[in-house]
């Protein structure tokens, strides 16, 4: 895969770069935002590592602008130093699928690299998932309802197939947080419950008809049913 990282610590940059070279990727560095969305709009990338701190542009500019130019056509992983809640929603409100605080360990972010790239991969036939009048083609990574087209995140994307898939099911948070994010359960990361939120602004709070439902203390249920 193409990846494009920017980052403006040295070290961070050619670590990350060399691993990836490693791993037979071939990764491409710019070290200022501005310089980091000029080639990101020029080239095509499969993927967008992205500092939140830099130089000129902030990271999260950067991700704002990309996803205004381009779309959601390629994943990108926010770094950050700051752990804070407030900056992780920051990060993925403008656009980013997923994020690291660093120090972090290269494994976990090629992991995150290779999901993120499986979750988007086409499938080999056309196939559909319905609910209701929501409708996702999986052959075209494409989602509409009521016949409105609805744009979404990698990650939003992903969360929402593997809720349509489990329709009807019940599904606790430690079940999404392994299937979507492929990470084990953390006790102090409410990154579903944020999820669940975008997805609901997308794809129910337009419409009448609510699909996506909490089940306190169990987890989240696609279902065209209603729930006492």
């Amino acid at each position: 895969m193409r990846i494009l990282i920017v980052e403006d610590e040295p070290g961070v940059a050619s670590f990350v770069a060399r691993g990836l070279t490693e791993a037979g990727h071939q990764p491409e560095i710019a070290t200022t935002g501005d310089g980091g969305l000029a080639l990101a709009l020029d080239k095509e990338y499969d993927t967008l590592v992205l500092d939140l701190i830099l130089p000129g542009m902030t990271g999260l500019e950067v991700c704002r602008r990309y996803r205004e130019a381009k779309g959601f056509d390629i994943p990108i992983i926010m770094l950050t130093a700051l752990g804070s809640t407030e900056d992780i929603v920051a990060g993925l409100k403008v656009g980013a699928d997923d994020y690291l605080v660093k120090p972090f360990k290269f494994k976990e972010l090629l992991a995150r690299i290779e999901a993120l790239s499986r979750g988007r991969q086409q499938q080999a036939t056309p196939e559909k998932l319905t609910s209701a009048d929501l409708e996702v083609d999986l052959y075209r990574r494409m989602v509409s309802r009521a016949g409105q087209s609805i744009r979404l995140t990698a990650r939003e994307y992903d969360l929402l197939v593997y809720l349509l898939k489990n329709k009807g099911r019940v599904v606790s948070r430690e079940a999404i947080l392994a299937a979507v994010w492929e990470m084990d359960w953390d006790v102090e990361t409410n990154v579903v419950d944020v999820y669940i939120n975008y997805l609901r602004n997308k794809v129910d709070k337009p419409f009448d008809q609510k699909l996506i439902k909490t089940m306190i203390g169990m987890g989240y249920v696609l279902t065209e049913e209603a729930i006492a």
